[in-house]
């Protein structure tokens, strides 16, 4: 999904201008960017937390070149838990991908016998 997705959805739910919908949205989203460049948790409950972490200085290795070291500085990610509602929602989703995988293994050996013949 996209933002322009989203504007679009919420459009249509709200009956509200997209342009206004959009400059709402751009809105929120800069708040919350501006929150976390200033190294503050954003906390949104039922979605989740956006927090901004330090990652330790490393050593790592150019695959093109693997007998030199790099060294790589410290710098700030932000890292995203997911809520509790969230989480749920989403782990729903393992018994469909898990469905759909089993569905086509069960087909792939149907398929290949077609092919041969």
């Amino acid at each position: 999904m996209t933002k322009r997705d989203l504007v679009v959805q919420i459009s249509n739910d709200t009956g509200m201008i997209q342009q206004d919908v959009h400059a709402v949205v751009q809105r929120a989203l800069d708040i919350l960017a501006d929150a976390m460049a200033k190294g503050e948790t954003v906390e949104l409950r039922n979605f989740g937390v956006f927090e901004v972490k330090l990652r330790k200085a490393r050593v790592g290795r150019n695959p093109n070149e693997p007998s030199h070291d790099v060294r790589i500085p410290p710098r700030a990610v932000v890292k995203f838990k997911a809520g509790k509602e969230l989480r749920v929602q989403v782990l729903k989703l393992s018994s469909v991908y898990l469905s759909r995988s089993q569905k086509a293994e069960s087909e792939s050996p149907k398929q290949q016998s077609s092919v041969t013949d």
